[in-house]
């Protein structure tokens, strides 16, 4: 088995080599859980833009409300951080953006179907930055323990090969007790919690975004 990268490590570099400047990053989300530590990590140190492109989720009414999580999370970022974080919300789509997801239904959770997820929602996001001249692209997937942050920042690294003029942001959020830390943040403010990951595939296998069993309010 060959070493692993320390994507943490990358990313505490990256930020030194910012000198005290806030360039613009657009992030990935994939609910308002996973989004709370990420967010009051990043926003010290840049302006960002959540994109929460989500069309994996099934049903309909589950993306409705984990999107109303997101924003919920994002007024309390205001008024507790005082950080003003935007945010861009593709059209919902989940017919079209299963097509080549559908083949690989007998995938295990986490397998080849997932990270084609994965890709599919990253490209979507970087080329949004690219295209409306963002200084560096993220995702905040990588707090996540049921995701491989390896996985993750192999994706965003190829992507990054083609986009020239905005940087792929490395990072593994649950490094440091982020996961943990990000936990606590969804129980404080009382957030939805889901307890799997999106689509109906990963609803067969609990697949959750968070550590621990769901919580429902």
């Amino acid at each position: 088995m060959g070493t692993k990268t320390n994507y943490e490590r990358l990313y505490l570099e990256e930020v030194l080599s910012l000198g005290g400047k806030r360039p613009t990053l657009l992030l990935h989300s994939c609910c308002g859980p996973c989004s709370t530590f990420p967010l009051t990590y990043l926003a010290p140190h840049f302006d960002v833009t959540v994109y929460y492109s989500n069309s994996n989720i099934f049903p309909q009414e589950e993306y409705t409300r984990r999107l109303g999580e997101q924003k919920r999370f994002l007024e309390y970022l205001k008024r507790d951080y005082g950080y003003e974080v935007g945010l861009v919300v593709p059209a919902y789509d989940h017919d079209a953006y299963m097509e080549e997801l559908r083949p690989l239904a007998g995938e295990r959770e986490g397998g080849n179907r997932c990270r084609l997820c994965y890709e599919k929602r990253m490209k979507e996001g970087y080329d949004y930055a690219e295209a409306h001249g963002f200084d560096y692209f993220a995702t905040l997937m990588t707090v996540s323990r049921q995701k491989d942050s390896q996985v993750l920042n192999e994706i965003g690294e190829k992507l990054s090969k083609e986009h020239a003029k905005t940087r792929y942001l490395f990072s593994d959020f649950k490094k440091d007790n982020g996961n943990q830390i990000g936990n606590r943040l969804a129980v404080s403010y009382g957030l939805y919690r889901q307890d799997y990951c999106g689509c109906e595939y990963s609803s067969h296998g609990g697949h959750e975004s968070l550590d621990g069993p769901a919580k429902t309010e």
